[in-house]
């Protein structure tokens, strides 16, 4: 459960706009590596003329500085012989683990990280489905920024990780590119240029004077419901064309690039603390606990966390985490009385109420029916509306006030209902919390719109079972009339045995 830095190191937290960062770094290095990804998410908004709000508090990026690769890759678990970073989003709960924090634009870790947020950032200012080439083109062509200690960012400079990729590696036709289902009829080639080409196509249409507005064309049309070879011809104009000018493109000495100044881009404040001597003690076990256990690991970690616990039986944070650790290793009584030691010692601490909901609202799920099992989940929504006093624009209260009506068998209510709907707005990535949405626009007859938010699922190739389950939704409702609610019989879904597979480097 150790983590490979100095035993001397104290874990900080840095708290900005839209990260939370947790390192055994300096408070120096801390500092400007949360200034950095601040000044990045403000170039995005700039270059893509777009200024979501604020998110509140829970719904910002919290990152693990864990200290080696090594331990990315303990973390991630099975396959993770290549990983030196990843990124997994859900609401309330959005986490990413890197190996250190090093700003230089060679550093593999900053890479990944980079990659993942501009994700994170256009799934956030868009719901509607974005082809996967300018998904991961977009994605390259940000994530290649690079950092001055003036302040200064340039964004945009040439993907030089992707060289190789682009003269070695399998071509992709410019068709495959724009077509998804034209390259996933291909995909059995193996190690390709789509990663590549999405960027070198994304880079020029930015930069190349001649094709000067066709990326926002393109776009256009594609939400006004074109097909994508006949949007892409629309704003693009011949594909071959496109093609050969992509290969000259390629061929350039020099490329453009965006040059930012320190006054061009917004960095708020940035908060540090030395976090107490308790938390600096339970901390690995409190990541263990954000990156996901299995039954194993969560009755050895639990064991742990409580003798921490018993060190510092006056550490909210402690008792916070020993919470968690409780609810994961399936002792519901346990984690609301930890719970309820932590909320006692400091009311608004937001995971305190988390757990708590969580064990109260499994207790209800696990009681025998009758009017307890109807008491338990009023106990349950209680908690989870302490939490929305707290902080009004946490998804989670919305999200499981709803499902306390679908879990009781009865008809949602119109608060219920657009309660879920302001929890999909605030975590737009959180692929799972849009498939529920979807079911329930479906079940109020409400198809057109189903059918149009269900394409973000089923255009996901990294969603594993979840773009499986979303193409079973999405022909159900290709069938039905609008107006008419949809009762999907999932009993006749063959579930596809497979693991969401997230994108990582």
């Amino acid at each position: 459960m150790l983590f490979a830095v100095p035993a001397q190191a104290k874990w900080r937290e840095a708290s900005s706009d839209h990260f939370v960062i947790y390192s055994q770094s300096s408070e120096r290095t801390l500092r400007r590596f949360s200034e950095n990804l601040e000044r990045y998410h403000s170039a995005m908004e700039l270059l893509t003329n777009t200024q979501p709000s604020i998110p509140s508090p829970s719904n910002r990026v919290t990152i693990y500085d864990v200290g080696d690769e090594d331990e990315v890759q303990d973390l991630y678990g099975a396959g993770a012989q290549f990983i030196v970073g990843y990124y997994r989003p859900a609401a309330g709960n959005t986490v990413a683990f890197v190996p250190d924090l090093r700003t230089s634009s060679t550093s593999r870790s900053q890479g990944v990280l980079l990659h993942e947020y501009a994700h994170h950032f256009m799934i956030s200012k868009s719901s509607r489905a974005m082809p996967r080439w300018l998904s991961e083109g977009g994605a390259e062509f940000f994530a290649s920024a690079e950092f001055k200690n003036s302040g200064e960012l340039s964004i945009g400079r040439p993907a030089n990780h992707r060289a190789y990729e682009l003269m070695r590696a399998a071509q992709v036709s410019i068709e495959e590119l724009l077509d998804e289902e034209k390259y996933r009829s291909k995909e059995h080639r193996g190690f390709d240029a789509f990663y590549g080409r999405s960027w070198l196509l994304y880079h020029m249409l930015t930069f190349d004077d001649a094709r000067r507005g066709q990326l926002a064309a393109y776009w256009s049309a594609l939400a006004q419901g074109m097909a994508a070879l006949p949007a892409a011809q629309h704003a693009f104009g011949s594909l071959e064309q496109l093609d050969k000018d992509l290969d000259s493109y390629l061929r350039k000495r020099r490329m453009k690039t965006f040059f930012l100044n320190s006054e061009m881009t917004r960095v708020g404040p940035i908060t540090i603390r030395t976090l107490s001597e308790g938390m600096d003690e339970m901390m690995p076990l409190h990541i263990r606990s954000r990156n996901g256990v299995d039954d194993e690991a969560a009755a050895e970690l639990v064991e742990d966390a409580r003798r921490i616990a018993a060190e510092y039986p006056g550490d909210p944070g402690v008792l916070s985490a020993l919470a968690e650790a409780e609810f994961d290793a399936g002792f519901d009584d346990a984690a609301i009385a930890a719970a309820d030691k932590a909320l006692a010692l400091d009311s608004t601490l937001v995971n305190a109420h988390v757990q708590k909901g969580y064990a109260l609202y499994r207790k209800a799920e696990n009681a025998a029916s009758g009017e307890d099992r109807a008491e338990l989940y009023n106990i349950a929504i209680a908690a989870f509306t302490a939490l929305n006093r707290i902080e009004n624009d946490h998804p989670i209260p919305l999200i499981f006030y709803y499902r306390s009506f679908e879990d009781r068998g009865l008809p949602p209510s119109e608060t219920a209902r657009h309660g879920l709907e302001r929890a999909a707005i605030l975590a737009p990535y959180d692929k799972s919390l849009w498939f529920e949405l979807v079911q329930m626009l479906a079940m109020e007859g409400k198809i057109a719109l189903a059918s149009e938010l269900v394409k973000s699922l089923t255009s996901d190739p990294h969603g594993g079972g979840l773009t499986s389950a979303a193409s079973f939704l999405a022909a159900q409702l290709d069938d039905a009339p609008e107006g008419q609610p949809l009762h999907v019989d999932w009993k006749v879904y063959v579930p596809v045995e497979e693991n969401e597979v997230p994108e990582v480097g």
